[in-house]
């Protein structure tokens, strides 16, 4: 069995970090709407915000860690076309 190799760990990292990403805006988009709710107590809008703060912290540093991995990566890194070589055929 043969390892991943380092470009497809940094593909497969940045994966997981854009579904962290994903997974804790959606979080904080169904907090908001929790905290919209007429039912909630005092108390249970106070620990919803304290979550959130928490989960906006989170969310802050998986964005930065994206931006790094972004900046880290070299801005060539799709495929280049080299030119062919041609030989004529008699």
């Amino acid at each position: 069995m043969t390892q991943p190799s380092v470009l497809d760990q940094k593909i497969l990292d940045q994966k997981i970090l854009d579904q962290n990403i994903r997974e804790l805006q959606e979080w904080l988009r169904n907090a908001w709407q929790q905290l919209a709710d007429p039912s909630l107590t005092a108390f249970s809008r106070r620990e919803l915000r304290n979550q959130m703060r928490q989960c906006h912290a989170d969310l802050r540093v998986q964005l930065q860690a994206a931006s790094k991995q972004m900046l880290s990566q070299p801005a060539g890194t799709g495929k280049t076309f080299a030119r062919p070589e041609l030989r004529i055929l008699a």
